[in-house]
């Protein structure tokens, strides 16, 4: 039995009952009883059309409600989150005997991509000294540009362009992971941080705490005529239009399997450390050796490196030999406050009697956050130069 004929007795039955009581006319009872039935089925109608309404805008909702969760998933899931972007900076103010500067040193932008769990993307594009282009003094720099892919079992491989796995600086160099406003004087001079070559490299891990690199990449190609001839520093090469007559291979084993030390030893060798340039030869070695100590607020930094270049032309002037050493203690106040102290040593003319540059810096660290810092230190440098003053830097990192 439908609702409408259900409807339409129970009104007749109604109806009927009170028309005898009254006796009108047939007719009168059948207009009236049909006006009722016309209101009812009026009432019907809108609520059929209610009901249809709200289950059009019920299924509407849900349409939404599912368009709203598929949204929520896609940039939640893995997928969206496949493309990170970081960087650092670092703002100097150096107020120096020689001179007083005011330089928005980098800003570093990275851009890492995960293609799937073992395929990934890192690279690391820098603008040096706040303004590039002809006679200006900055520079635009890529820095990393390297595919890596995790084989399990700790270890991975990648190729590319990446950073030299040497010393304690030249991987891991944004502001807020060291003291000082300026990079420590060896891993600049000795090390010329920061250096990147392009190539192939294997690295890996085991659980007791060693990790080990090999990598072979491109080399330095130092100049053999003028004031700069066989410095290590300026045989970078950025990989821009590199010259690759003779390749470089670097290991690094690391050790990290005690908590608060980090035990590092390094060495590179480069078969002609010009690139062909000169009429013989001239074979490079890097040694370099770091440790690295904390122990609730105390904190050591200690690093030494050597180049041997087998050249007579280099041992003429005394760049057969150029090594340096550094020792960093530092004690950490409290979450926002360290002050440190550094003595640095280095001879890029270690082969020929003279003196040591030497430099004495000490200073203060204040983290505003985890990865924000304002720097202060003062320093005096003596030997190739001398030379002192203090310096102020703010640096961050995300």
């Amino acid at each position: 039995m439908n609702l409408k004929f259900f409807i339409t007795l129970v009104i007749t039955i109604v109806t009927i009952r009170p028309a005898f009581a009254d006796q009108p006319s047939m007719q009168a009872q059948i207009d009236m009883l049909q006006k009722q039935v016309n209101a009812l089925q009026a009432q019907l109608d809108l609520i059929a059309a209610s009901a249809n309404s709200a289950q059009t805008q019920a299924q509407q909702a849900s349409q939404v409600a599912e368009l709203v969760a598929d949204r929520v998933e896609s940039v939640s899931s893995p997928a969206a989150l496949k493309t990170t972007i970081g960087g650092y900076g670092e703002l100097h103010y150096n107020d120096l005997d020689s001179g007083s500067e005011i330089d928005f040193h980098r800003f570093v932008l990275f851009f890492d991509h995960q293609f799937s769990d073992k395929l990934s993307f890192v690279s690391e594009l820098e603008l040096e000294h706040a303004l590039a282009g002809d006679g200006k003094p900055g520079e635009i720099e890529l820095e990393q540009a390297y595919i890596q892919y995790d084989f399990g079992g700790n270890s991975n491989a990648k190729a590319g362009l990446f950073l030299v796995p040497v010393g304690m600086i030249n991987e891991t160099h944004e502001p807020p992971t060291f003291y000082g406003v300026e990079r420590n004087e060896i891993e600049k001079n000795i090390i010329p941080s920061t250096w990147w070559e392009a190539g192939a490299a294997y690295g890996g891990y085991s659980e007791s705490g060693l990790s080990w690199d090999l990598a072979l990449h491109s080399g330095l190609a130092t100049p053999i005529e003028g004031a700069n001839a066989y410095k290590i520093r300026n045989g970078r090469q950025k990989v821009a239009e590199a010259r690759a007559e003779d390749l470089a291979v670097t290991g690094r084993l690391k050790y990290t399997g005690i908590p608060g030390l980090e035990l590092g030893l390094a060495a590179q060798y480069q078969q002609d450390v010009t690139q062909g340039l000169a009429l013989e030869s001239a074979s490079a070695t890097l040694l370099e050796a770091h440790v690295s100590y904390s122990d609730g607020p105390f904190g050591l930094k200690a690093l030494a490196a050597q180049w041997d270049i087998d050249s007579a032309a280099a041992e003429m002037i005394g760049r057969d030999k150029q090594q340096g050493f550094y020792i960093e203690p530092s004690w950490r106040i409290n979450d926002a406050w360290g002050v440190f102290a550094r003595y640095s040593e280095w001879n890029n003319e270690a082969g020929l009697p003279g003196e040591d540059a030497e430099q004495v810096d000490f200073g203060v660290n204040w983290w505003l956050h985890p990865d924000v810092v304002l720097k202060a230190d003062y320093e005096t440098q003596s030997g190739s130069k001398d030379d002192k003053g203090f310096n102020l830097g703010v640096g961050y990192q995300f």
